[in-house]
């Protein structure tokens, strides 16, 4: 099956899931949850569930017992969006193409939507009949996404990104701030996939997480060329933000072409610590390619 294929599957089964977790209208309060389920349910790549699934097939997980940590880890990517686009923090309008939640309700309500959706992720991962894994195994998980999800994760390097607005960043100090605040939920949600199996080794958690720390800076820098290179139209979300918000990004420092090099390279490494993989891995070498050939 084609990547295109894997990806339509896939989307549609963690949409699945995502329906049934999240509360429905009915049920009070209504209006946070109708919030909820604006913000979750209103497209989006899912490259995070997609990476979990893809990581659990290459490892021999059955796809039931991911769907729990697909939804997760797409839920606190919703949760970090939502609180992102905050006029606290980027105040942007625009989100996947339709307003963003705090203009469609109000901040107030998007707030709780940030909180709701976080600890929903937890519940999920928790609770789900499904996971199959060893209870160590099982506890690793839901602390893999804690710190993926925290100060040590993304909501820190989230910070860092708002301390170093108008700031002179080194190419050291603006992958720092990249591992973590887009880095460390990609890293995780491999990991995640990953641990779904009791047969996964030290040593291929070890080679695992190199192609996604790889995949997570070149999703970055796409990014980052994205912003200068792409439509709002296209994107769903305003283009050009990262200029008008006087941020530091890969092409500010390397030129487009540098980034775009960088982003290569990266993309190679990843593929290359995957070579002890066999063809049930070939999904995620053609994910690797797709971060930094996608235009949204």
């Amino acid at each position: 099956m084609s990547l295109k294929k894997l990806m339509t599957t896939y989307r549609q089964r963690v949409d699945t899931a995502l329906e049934t977790w999240l509360p429905a209208t009915s049920i009070q309060p209504t209006r946070l949850h109708e919030a909820m389920r604006y913000t979750v349910l209103n497209g989006g790549k899912r490259v995070r569930p997609l990476l979990v699934y893809l990581t659990g097939n290459a490892v021999g997980v059955e796809l039931s017992a991911l769907d729990a940590p697909a939804c997760a880890v797409e839920l606190i990517h919703a949760y970090s969006l939502v609180h992102d686009d905050l006029p606290a923090m980027d105040d942007d309008d625009l989100r996947r193409g339709q307003v963003t939640c705090h203009i469609a309700f109000n901040e107030a309500t998007a707030i709780l939507v940030g909180d709701a959706l976080q600890t929903l992720a937890f519940y999920v991962l928790s609770h789900d009949s499904n996971i199959q894994t060893s209870h160590k195994h099982h506890v690793t998980m839901i602390e893999t996404l804690a710190l993926a999800s925290g100060s040590r994760g993304m909501a820190g390097g989230q910070a860092i990104d708002m301390d170093s607005v108008g700031q002179s960043l080194n190419m050291t100090e603006l992958e720092n701030m990249h591992i973590h605040k887009t880095g460390a939920l990609i890293r995780a949600s491999v990991k995640l996939g990953a641990l779904a199996s009791d047969n996964i080794d030290d040593n291929m958690l070890k080679k695992l997480d190199h192609y996604a720390k790889c995949i997570g800076l070149a999703f970055q820098i796409q990014d980052d060329i994205l912003d200068i290179e792409s439509s709002t139209e296209t994107l769903g979300k305003a283009q050009g933000s990262d200029i008008a918000h006087d941020k530091v990004t890969y092409p500010s420092l390397l030129g487009l072409r540098g980034a775009k090099q960088m982003a290569k390279e990266l993309i190679e490494d990843a593929e290359t610590s995957l070579v002890d993989f066999d063809e049930k891995a070939d999904p995620l070498r053609w994910m690797a390619n797709y971060i930094v050939t996608r235009h949204y």
